[in-house]
């Protein structure tokens, strides 16, 4: 009878997955499908694809804004593989040793990255970094500078940099609330016994808390370079990709392709492009894992 009931079990359970499978046949695995076949072709979104090869590659790699995306994608990404997860860290230590505040300074760092993009890129486009309206404009009527002051988005060696700083204020808040969740189970034996041994902060950063949570970082920068891949809506917002193509990324350049000259299959190519990158640190990320396993 046991036996009977744990074989049902187990048949309804695949009957169970069937939906969740079905979803991410339609929503993942169709998609991806059409990106591969579409990045061969030429289309306009309207009749039948027509299939011309590597074309569609070929004359991404003799354009000047191709290169220009690759670029700012991998200067987003170096950028917030640093600046913000060092930050990050740093607070996230700091209020392991806070008694008092910490679950309300967790709640106000956590806050920015819950705020819609579209709220955030009002909040400093609108507001903070408008020439005329803005806390910008309010310091050039004050006259406080020689010169007035230009709103950074709208410079061509500025404009990425900007919308850098803008989505690291929203993402960093985030990241220390994660590290600080993987410090608070770092063994307190451990910290109590360096501070015996009269281990400073830094010395107990560096030599017991961030080995202890070096898993969590490495998982933390492995989606920190995928989600910068995959960056759009600040740029896209912000700036357009603009001023002159200075702050086009791969996602707003296959954006532009798609929907705006409506070559579907050049923006498909670079999406598949951009899916290739990502695989590419997926895989190095799995092999580092395991090697440390093996080593263990």
């Amino acid at each position: 009878m046991t036996k009977k009931i744990r074989t049902g079990l187990q048949s309804s359970d695949g009957l169970f997955m069937v939906p969740a499978l079905v979803i991410n046949f339609s929503v993942i695995l169709i998609p991806a499908i059409a990106t591969v076949l579409l990045s061969f072709t030429e289309w306009n979104g309207l009749g039948i694809p027509t299939f011309n090869g590597i074309h569609n590659f070929i004359e991404l790699f003799h354009e000047r804004n191709f290169y220009t995306a690759i670029t700012n994608n991998i200067k987003w990404t170096i950028f917030f593989l640093l600046v913000p997860i060092m930050i990050s860290l740093v607070i996230a230590v700091i209020l392991l040793f806070v008694n008092r505040g910490r679950t309300a300074l967790q709640s106000i760092f956590f806050i920015p990255n819950i705020i819609s993009p579209v709220v955030i890129c009002a909040i400093f486009g609108s507001m903070i970094l408008h020439p005329r309206s803005g806390i910008l404009g309010y310091i050039n009527h004050l006259g406080i500078f020689s010169t007035n002051l230009v709103n950074p988005l709208t410079q061509i060696g500025q404009s990425i940099w900007t919308c850098m700083f803008i989505d690291c204020w929203h993402w960093w808040g985030f990241l220390a609330v994660i590290f600080l969740a993987a410090m608070r189970q770092v063994d307190e034996s451990i910290i109590e016994a360096s501070e015996i041994d009269g281990a400073g902060f830094w010395r107990k950063f560096f030599s017991i808390i961030i080995p202890s949570i070096k898993s969590n970082i490495m998982f933390m920068m492995l989606m920190t370079i995928i989600w910068s891949f995959l960056t759009f809506d600040y740029i896209w917002i912000l700036t357009g990709g603009g001023p002159a193509n200075s702050s086009e990324m791969l996602s707003t350049l296959s954006y532009r392709a798609s929907f705006y000259t409506h070559e579907v299959g050049k923006g498909s190519a670079i999406s598949l492009i951009m899916s290739l990158l990502a695989g590419i640190v997926i895989v190095f990320y799995v092999r580092m894992q395991l090697q440390e396993e093996d080593a263990v």
